[in-house]
């Protein structure tokens, strides 16, 4: 037989065995070794289930008492550390009295995904109902680990959402048949993430259940936010999660043909203790999470008494064709987007927008001055991003952010100064040291007191030192950064190493914006999961919590300005004129960017600006004053970055790259 018929004969072998679901027969034998195998007994005999004293679980308690039907009462807190984060959810778990539903794009078997896992199995140990919702691309690694939780206690059940392939997890050959066979429903991921505790106190907002979402990763972390709310609009959360719970492309894990397999073949598997990378920091964390008082000072001490509040959450419906004509949760963004009168401040990742936003924005731009929005974006730059293809993209079209759309832009630096980050609690040592470098550091984990510890100014100080190192270990040679950590789907399973974070020209754990949230007019608040792109419009399943009250709108701009402020973000402006031909530069530029590939003009619009404060400059000034030239200087389109492969990568995706802009 030739070569390419046995190529043909074996791709479709492949294709058939890929595609191949378990038979009913085999489901209900899966189903019943694990319903034979559930442990039913409970650790705890009383009504509340042993819980722990949380004063989070009681702010719920405190809103709902104060609530009526014409005034609701709600308590939000903004959760801005990842450490806080953490601790605020393993709280809220053992508090539980009677349910956890969790759902999250992202569930990894580190550190951090080790430890909610082991806590939401004690938790059902006790007798509380949990629920584990994941979505399949990025769902638990290893199939063990599914079907060992199959059977791990009655009171826990896992199921997975949209499984292409009719599988919890695929592998590289799988995907590639599910890209030719189901490109829009592989793409179709849920994004949608809450944490909700007995129907009464909910989270969400960007934060996955991965180290880096916490400050827990050695080398890169995630600048992300989260909205801890407890009220009645609990009640709608859980409504949302209800329905895509029982839709029917959520799966009961044991029902999928890798899972089933396993079960049949050689019974529920033994769930292996937790092993964590670095114990002592687990075990200040479970400490941490155990003390009322800590919690009371670090956490609930934030909350903002609001009244009433919307959850915005789009179904499974809207990956439907039925679902096409509805307004889903990214028209509501825009909506509430349109009707800013003074200022929008936009805090996404992924300056990428979708044709709808872009006509908005323009419309906006075209009202009368004195009715015209400033619109304040805060993103990543080159530096910071996990995902320099949409950066790419967000770079081939900043002459019309800043020219049509009217964008003050500030890009996140990868070594911000003053950042809500718990540089302890990364294991890493400051840039320049061994321990940046790469060396283990001298003390793993941490005691409480570290553990506490809030970063001061000078994290990542902005200026090289001697010691410092070209940060090589980022895309070439970086190995701990596996597919899963990235949030769009339909790029997981290209090579690993192109769309890791850039290679810097300095070592040192470095930070990535995350955050989705929105402000607008210091009166509405939004924190969610969308980040506003064409992923979101039209893939992804995504939410958002949106509060109308002055002080909590007031308490997220503040958060959103900190990111904005020079020690952490560059400014993007307008490059200076070159001397000669400059309209004729400008003309060819723009007319090079409209053009979906072959978009090669060597020049671009606008460039980073560094705030160069003194006494002629005191203050940080917008980009339109006319004395922002003499307290601004120019420091590249690509500032930090190991100018290198990626830079070029960067610029041929600029030039060639557009049609990736829906999926990315």
């Amino acid at each position: 037989m030739d070569l390419l018929p046995r190529f043909t004969l074996a791709a479709c072998l492949l294709a058939l065995s890929a595609c191949a679901s378990l038979s009913p027969a085999q489901r209900e034998r899966s189903a019943q070794v694990v319903a034979a195998a559930r442990p039913v007994a409970v650790d705890c005999d009383r009504l509340d289930r042993c819980a722990q004293p949380s004063p989070l679980r009681d702010l719920a308690a405190r809103a709902l008492a104060e609530s009526t039907p014409e005034q609701p009462r709600h308590y939000a807190i903004i959760l801005d550390h990842g450490t806080d984060a953490l601790r605020a959810r393993i709280n809220l778990i053992r508090a539980a009295t009677t349910r956890i539903d969790l759902q999250t794009y992202i569930f990894d078997e580190d550190d951090a995904g080790q430890l909610v896992l082991d806590e939401l199995l004690m938790a059902a140990r006790r007798g509380v109902k949990v629920r584990l919702l994941l979505d399949q691309l990025s769902a638990l690694r290893r199939v063990d680990t599914l079907a060992a939780l199959a059977g791990a206690h009655a009171n826990l059940e896992v199921r997975i959402y949209n499984p292409v392939l009719d599988r919890a997890r695929i592998n590289y050959p799988q995907y590639a048949i599910a890209a030719a066979c189901c490109w829009r429903k592989l793409n179709q991921r849920m994004h949608s993430k809450m944490l909700l505790v007995d129907g009464a106190v909910g989270i969400t907002g960007g934060r996955n259940y991965q180290d880096d979402y916490y400050d827990w990763d050695r080398e890169f972390n995630f600048r992300d936010r989260d909205l801890l709310v407890a009220g009645p609009v609990a009640a709608t959360m859980d409504t949302a999660f209800v329905t895509f719970w029982n839709d029917t492309r959520t799966k009961p894990v044991e029902y999928l043909r890798d899972v089933g397999k396993r079960l049949i073949d050689g019974g529920v598997p033994v769930l292996p203790a937790p092993v964590f990378e670095q114990p002592e920091r687990a075990q200040a964390m479970r400490r941490d999470a155990a003390d009322a008082a800590l919690i009371g000072e670090r956490v609930a001490a934030l909350a903002i008494a609001v009244g009433e509040v919307h959850f915005v959450s789009d179904t499974p419906m809207k990956q439907r064709s039925k679902g096409r004509d509805r307004e889903w949760t990214s028209d509501t963004l825009r909506e509430l987007i349109e009707g800013a009168r003074s200022e929008v401040l936009l805090q996404t990742p992924y300056l990428v927008m979708s044709k709808p936003a872009q006509a908005m924005f323009r419309r906006m731009h075209a009202r009368e001055r004195t009715q015209r929005p400033r619109v304040m974006v805060s993103t990543n730059s080159l530096a910071s991003t996990d995902a320099f293809i949409a950066y790419a993209l967000s770079y081939k079209y900043k002459r019309r952010y800043l020219r049509e759309f009217g964008f003050d832009i500030f890009e996140y630096k990868p070594f911000p100064q003053d950042a809500p980050v718990d540089v302890a609690a990364t294991g890493a040592g400051t840039p320049g040291t061994p321990e940046a470098a790469g060396s283990p550091p001298a003390h793993p984990g941490h005691g409480p007191s570290e553990a506490l510890a809030r970063p001061g100014p000078g994290f990542g100080s902005a200026h090289a030192a001697p010691g410092y190192m070209h940060d090589r270990r980022s895309v070439i040679y970086r190995p701990y950064s596996a597919p899963l950590s990235r949030e769009y789907a339909a790029k997981r399973y290209s090579r690993r190493r192109a769309n890791e974070p850039v290679p810097l020209e300095r070592a040192g754990p470095r930070l990535g914006l995350h955050a989705k949230s929105l402000v607008i007019d210091e009166r509405i608040g939004v924190i969610g999961t969308h980040n506003f792109d064409p992923r979101g419009d039209n893939y992804n399943t995504e939410s958002a919590v949106v509060i109308e009250d002055e002080a909590f709108a007031h308490a997220l701009a503040a958060s959103i300005r900190r990111d904005t402020a020079p020690e952490n973000a560059w400014v993007i402006a307008p490059r200076k004129k070159p001397p000669v031909f400059s309209g004729l530069d400008y003309s060819i530029g723009k007319l090079s960017e409209q053009l979906p590939i072959f978009d090669l003009w060597p020049t671009r619009y606008a460039t980073s600006y560094e705030f160069v404060p003194g006494p002629a400059c005191p203050e940080p000034l917008p980009r339109g004053n006319p004395g922002f030239s003499a307290c601004y200087r120019a420091v590249g389109d690509f500032p930090e970055v190991n100018l290198g492969l990626k830079s070029v990568m960067t610029r041929i995706f600029t030039a060639f790259g557009a049609g990736l802009a829906p999926i990315l």
